[in-house]
């Protein structure tokens, strides 16, 4: 045990090794840019790429669904039963809906 308090002491009696530990020690902890949250950000960044990915998917096929609704009026028609519960006048509308376990 001795010896490794001699082996640190020593270690730290050298001027340059302890002055890089010390700028090792800032940059990673007390800097504007420390190493903590450069991880955050890393991290950020990930999550708004596969956001990204995902918006750009739904954004095609939003693309694609709109492109059906406008030329086809029997699509248009479906679409606006099922999401806007519209019904014609002569029609009663009934909601089923799935129980979750």
């Amino acid at each position: 045990m001795i010896s490794i308090l001699r082996k640190i002491v020593s270690f730290f009696r050298n001027k340059f090794l302890l002055t890089i530990a010390i700028f090792v020690v800032w940059i990673s902890l007390f800097d504007s840019n420390n190493l903590l949250d450069r991880i955050k950000d890393i991290r950020n960044l990930n999550q708004l790429k596969s956001d990204r990915e995902y918006y750009l998917e739904k954004t095609v096929q939003d693309s694609l669904r709109l492109k059906e609704l406008k030329t086809d009026n029997a699509n248009l028609e479906k679409f606006a039963r099922e999401q806007y519960l519209m019904k014609r006048d002569n029609e009663d509308i009934f909601v089923v809906v799935k129980k979750e376990k």
